[in-house]
């Protein structure tokens, strides 16, 4: 191309973005909605929010930008170095844990939209008058703030919806994708899905307020197909109460790792865009061929693509016998070689959990129990009554060969049932509790005056003596079963000669460990001690060779998106935000969160 050709080019773009500048509300002499002082939080390091403001485009004008098409709310980075104010989290080297925004109020139209759509149902010809929206400071505080989250954001959401039907989350999700807000910043209004409130990455956050679209209230059971074991169901629904509810069928919906993670037992979706639109992902065939796999892209999004309204998810049968087996180690190394032994042997292990000696104390003060406080193994083995306790009887021999003691099993309900319950392990058919949500409250047992800040929270958890002064970090670091005696026993000889109370619990037959760092967030020592160790090990498990990441199950949210460059390489994470930009051009759904903000196309 001819430099004048280019330049003529240049000329025209510059008018267009001179003209677009000077119609921007920001750059106004008399702004007719002037900006608080205390709307706006200063910082250093400022970066963009909601959707790009029209600065980029001028800075972006140069000999390399030959074709530059205009647009009122381009996404191309999400950091920039232009003094506006504001500041995000997450980018490379972030210790950042308080996520900043720029908040300015919904407009007071999108108020009365939304009153419209979640205050008023038709029950046949019957006009019903329900309360499924609040501006409620407190209920706004529980959804923008979760209290057992060690990330904190600076702002909360303006609007708590509950809508009962796929129609309304629709036409919610249309009116906010309508709807700007004008200020230092213009953008359209955020919205942050809000599900189980089991995310502890900072997913739930709402930096920059918006309207928080709880699901709660959409928990129907749509169709359960007994033959093929498949079920579907809104996202509102517990996995409790599902399982309750498949008992009388012989099926139960498993979220274990010997039958694979979420994301294998999800079948299709059907997820709302954000300009409205409602999409389902596949059908219900076991496997298909036909087109982008749809299905794992939404689930791998964390609400950053849109909102889903039901999922088809695959069933197991309830085992015929199962054999629960307990067993302790001198060493949490000979713990994981056992465990990597029997996955090799190709023994069908249901379950294989890992407690260090920490946690097992810990579970020993919360319940008044007696357990040996070593490194511990649970298994289950399930099958027939023979397979069953042929499997336990060859992992105890593998167990003997490692160093192993008092290895236990039990066949008979009750006994199972009181060896989970012992280390607050899930029952088998899911109707007891999970280790990963029980294990940090018995871990609070070792320090009676802290107070979670991030944990599973559900209504059978929450503690309702909040306590101040503690905190939190769970890592959730999963490297290949070959790796894990190695990566588990260089952390916890880190961990060990920490200050800070740091029990492990390991889902070891699939690589996964959590280590719960408990401290206290008002002490900057104790805070960057719990950096450096959740730091040591997520960069530890990423220079491994083979299959690692930096998150085996919680998720990225704000927490871990400054280790996806590490992990995934930054030519991924660009497809990911051109992904994001061209589903969501306004940036509305769950804004700031996944795509690290460094991250530029």
């Amino acid at each position: 191309m001819s430099y004048s050709s280019w330049f003529s080019r240049l000329r025209s773009c510059s008018r267009t973005i001179r003209a677009n500048l000077r119609s921007h509300p920001r750059f106004k002499t008399n702004h007719s909605n002037p900006i608080k002082t205390t709307d706006v939080v200063t910082s250093s390091r400022p970066i963009l929010s909601w959707s790009s403001s029209l600065l980029p485009l001028a800075l972006a004008v140069s000999a390399g930008s030959l074709a530059i098409h205009v647009q009122t709310n381009p996404s191309l980075c999400d950091s920039l170095d232009v003094d506006v104010g504001v500041v995000s989290v997450g980018g490379k080297g972030s210790t950042e844990y308080l996520v900043k925004g720029y908040h300015k109020d919904i407009p007071k139209e999108l108020v009365e939209e939304l009153k419209a759509i979640c205050q008023v149902l038709w029950v046949m010809t019957l006009l019903v008058i329900q309360d499924n929206m609040t501006m409620d400071y407190d209920e706004r505080y529980i959804h923008g703030k979760p209290q057992n989250s060690f990330h904190r954001a600076v702002n909360i959401p303006d609007v708590v919806v509950f809508p009962r039907f796929e129609e309304e989350v629709s036409k919610i999700v249309k009116s906010c994708n309508m709807h700007k807000v004008w200020g230092v910043l213009s953008g359209f209004v955020p919205i942050v899905p809000y599900g189980g409130a089991t995310s502890i990455e900072g997913h739930t956050l709402s930096p920059h307020g918006g309207v928080c679209i709880d699901m709660s209230l959409m928990k129907r059971v749509k169709a359960l197909h007994v033959e093929d074991m498949d079920v579907v169901v809104e996202p509102g629904i517990g996995w409790q109460e599902l399982n309750e509810y498949l008992e009388p069928y012989g099926l139960f919906f498993p979220l274990d790792p010997g039958y694979g993670t979420m994301r294998e037992n999800v079948i299709n979706l059907k997820v709302v865009l954000a300009n409205g639109d409602v999409v389902k992902t596949g059908s219900r065939a076991r496997k298909s061929a036909a087109g982008y796999d749809l299905t794992r892209l939404v689930i791998g999004s964390e609400g950053t693509l849109g909102v889903i309204t039901e999922v088809t998810l695959k069933l197991q049968k309830i085992p015929q016998h199962s054999v629960v087996a307990m067993c302790n180690f001198p060493t949490i190394k000979d713990a994981a070689d056992v465990a990597i032994a029997t996955m090799l042997s190709g023994i069908q292990v249901s379950r294989v959990e890992l407690l260090d000696e920490v946690q097992v104390k810990a579970i020993n003060i919360a319940n008044g129990k007696n357990l040996p406080e070593a490194p511990t193994l649970m298994f289950e083995f399930i099958g027939t009554e023979a397979y069953s306790r042929e499997q336990a009887l060859i992992v105890q021999r593998i167990a003997s060969e490692h160093s192993g003691s008092d290895f236990v099993f039990a066949e008979d309900p009750e006994t199972k049932k009181e060896l989970w319950k012992d280390l607050m392990m899930k029952q088998i058919i899911g109707r007891g509790r999970d280790i990963r949500k029980e294990a940090l409250w018995s871990g609070f047992a070792m320090a009676p005056n802290y107070e979670a800040m991030i944990s599973v929270r559900t209504a059978e958890n929450v503690n309702p003596k909040r306590r101040t002064g503690i905190a939190s970090l769970r890592s959730d670091v999963c490297v290949p079963l070959s790796n894990l005696a190695e990566l588990i026993s260089r952390s916890k000889e880190l961990l060990d000669a920490s200050p800070l109370i740091c029990p492990i619990v390991a889902h070891a037959g699939d690589g996964n460990f959590h280590t719960i760092i408990l401290f206290d967030p008002n002490n900057d020592k104790h805070r960057q001690e719990a950096e450096r160790l959740n730091h040591f090990m997520v960069c530890t498990a990423l220079t491994m060779a083979g299959l690692r990441t930096c998150t085996g199950e919680h998720g990225v949210g704000t927490g871990k998106m400054k280790y996806l460059e590490k992990e995934l390489g930054i030519e991924a994470l660009v497809t990911m935000k051109r992904i994001k930009t061209a589903l969501d051009p306004n940036n509305i759904m769950n804004p700031g969160k996944l795509i690290p903000p460094h991250v530029c196309f």
